[in-house]
């Protein structure tokens, strides 16, 4: 009887492409499209001025690996993220230590239906069990924009944003918040 070896973090470095280390499997994730894109660059220049401002923490673009020592999930990548753990001086080539105190993760075309917010409710349940404080559901196509996760047990209720609002990251991220029209430029 043959049986499955576990992929590990280094077998993840060698991964083409954007991938997360989930269950000891290599779970590889489909490029992103123009709209949820587009989104992303705006939360991350907006996140960047924040850092700029505040010295609090790094934020971090989309493909960025996140190493993290839960016994499900041994990594992260989401589409933005804002980490305040410690990082390496000077020029470190490796994935980040630690889960991100702030993740956003923006729904492409394939996370929509009963499977996608099983999938997106487990990935913000890992998030907070690996010690994210604040979770965005990025939203495009609903009128509940974004969706804010701020504990483990608001996985199922959610702080919603709509156009015209402006969401937040607290207390993760304190006093910084984005305008959600600005998802749409």
């Amino acid at each position: 009887m043959r049986t499955k070896t576990e992929s590990t973090i280094e077998d993840l470095y060698n991964v083409p492409g954007k991938a997360e280390l989930v269950d000891g499997e290599i779970v590889y994730m489909t490029p992103t499209g123009d709209s949820p894109s587009r989104a992303s660059f705006r939360i991350g220049l907006s996140l960047g001025r924040y850092e700029d401002e505040t010295g609090l923490g790094r934020t971090y673009p989309d493909n960025t690996g996140f190493v993290v020592a839960f016994p499900r999930r041994r990594s992260f990548s989401p589409d933005i993220a804002f980490y305040t753990g410690d990082v390496k001086e000077g020029v470190n080539m490796k994935f980040v230590e630690g889960a991100p105190a702030f993740a956003v993760e923006i729904r492409s075309e394939g996370d929509y239906g009963p499977a996608a917010e099983k999938r997106l409710a487990d990935k913000r349940a890992d998030y907070f069990a690996a010690g994210t404080q604040i979770v965005w559901d990025v939203d495009l196509l609903s009128d509940d924009v974004v969706r804010v996760y701020r504990t483990p047990d608001s996985n199922q209720s959610a702080v919603v944003y709509h156009r015209g609002e402006a969401a937040d990251a607290e207390p993760a991220l304190p006093g910084w918040k984005m305008p959600v029209n600005e998802l749409f430029k």
